[in-house]
């Protein structure tokens, strides 16, 4: 993935994030429970964290590159789409099988925080 689709990638995802966050606000209030709405939240408050994540370290990407932003940037997109993909899919479709996926996604997360140590250090050396 070059940089320019990396940067198209994170504004899409948060923007994706945005309308997943109204459309569960407005259009599920009332044929989701209660919990479901919650877990639905959580799933769109991720979203939104490791999409800012993911714009952030784009960002930092395009003027000082190296792999290991690179990693913890495809990784923060890959947890969005494990942990929070399947929360959504798990309120709305009722598809129990993905429960082992969310916390997939969740170690997805983790290592791409843990990749972006090396990925800062490095960029702040070239600094």
């Amino acid at each position: 993935m070059n940089k320019s689709t990396l940067i198209y990638v994170s504004c899409l995802t948060l923007a994706i994030a945005v309308v997943l966050g109204a459309f569960g606000a407005h259009a599920l209030r009332d044929s989701l429970s209660e919990r479901q709405l919650e877990v639905w939240q959580t799933g769109v408050n991720y979203h939104f964290y490791h999409g800012i994540g993911m714009l952030m370290l784009t960002v930092l990407y395009l003027f000082k590159p190296n792999a290991w932003l690179k990693r913890s940037i495809l990784l923060m997109f890959v947890g969005i789409v494990l942990f929070s993909g399947s929360l959504y899919l798990l309120t709305t479709m009722e598809w129990t099988f993905l429960g082992p996926v969310t916390p997939l996604g969740g170690v997805a997360f983790i290592l791409s925080w843990i990749a972006a140590i090396p990925g800062l250090k490095q960029s702040s050396k070239n600094a």
